[in-house]
C-alpha cells in the first residue's frame, strides 16, 4: 500500500473511497449492496466506526468516517475482507446473476496476480484516505460531493432519492445507514 494513502492522524475525519478490482459494476443488484449495508451497521456497532455520510455506486463506495476503538485502516481491511468473501460467494449463488461467470473470473484473475489472496480479489487494494480539514466546509464539500454521485451519474434525480446513500439521512428521513450527525 502506497504511503500516500494511509491514516495517519488517528483523531482526524476521512474521506475514504474504495473500488472493485477492474472498476467492475458489481452494485448493480440490491442483494450486493445490501452485503455493504449490513457490513458498514455491524461496523459501526461492533467496532466503533462513526460514519457521517456514505454512498455505494455501481462499482465504489464513498465515506466519510473516523474511529472510535479499533484503528480506520484495520476496520476497513475487515470490512473489505468480509464484504468480498459475502458478495463473491452471493454472486457464485445467484441464479439470476447472467455476468456470473464473467465476474469471477476477473475476480480470480485479480487474485492470482496478489500473493494475499487464496482465490479472488473483488475490492483494489487501496482505500484512497482523505483527512478532511476541521474546518466545516471541507467536510460539509466533502458530503455534498458523495450525495451527488447518483444524481451526477443519472441514477435519481434528487440525492434523497438514491436509497444506497445517507442523503435521505440529511434530508430528513432514516437511511439504511446508521450515520452519526456531523
Amino acid at each position: 500500500m502506497s504511503r500516500k494513502y494511509k491514516f495517519r492522524n488517528p483523531e482526524a475525519i476521512y474521506f475514504a473511497t474504495f473500488a472493485t478490482v477492474n472498476w467492475i459494476d458489481v452494485f448493480t443488484r440490491p442483494l450486493y449492496k445490501d452485503i455493504v449495508v449490513d457490513s458498514l451497521n455491524y461496523c459501526i456497532k461492533e467496532k466503533g466506526l462513526v460514519i457521517y455520510a456514505w454512498v455505494i455506486m455501481s462499482n465504489h463506495v464513498h465515506l466519510v468516517i473516523e474511529q472510535r476503538e479499533i484503528p480506520l485502516e484495520d476496520i476497513l481491511r475487515d470490512l473489505k475482507r468480509h464484504t468480498s468473501k459475502a458478495i463473491t460467494k452471493a454472486i457464485e449463488e445467484n441464479p439470476q446473476e447472467s455476468r456470473k461467470e464473467w465476474m469471477l473470473w476477473m475476480f480470480e484473475r485479480a487474485g492470482k496476480r496478489n500473493s494475499h489472496n487464496s482465490k479472488y480479489q473483488f475490492w483494489q487494494q487501496h482505500n484512497q484516505p482523505i483527512e478532511l480539514s476541521t474546518q466545516a466546509f471541507a467536510i460539509d464539500n466533502t458530503i455534498d460531493y458523495i450525495h451527488e454521485n447518483p444524481v451526477r451519474a443519472g441514477f435519481v434525480d434528487r440525492p434523497e432519492n438514491y436509497p444506497y446513500s445517507s442523503a435521505i439521512d440529511f434530508a430528513g428521513g432514516k437511511g439504511r445507514v446508521n450515520i452519526e450527525p456531523c
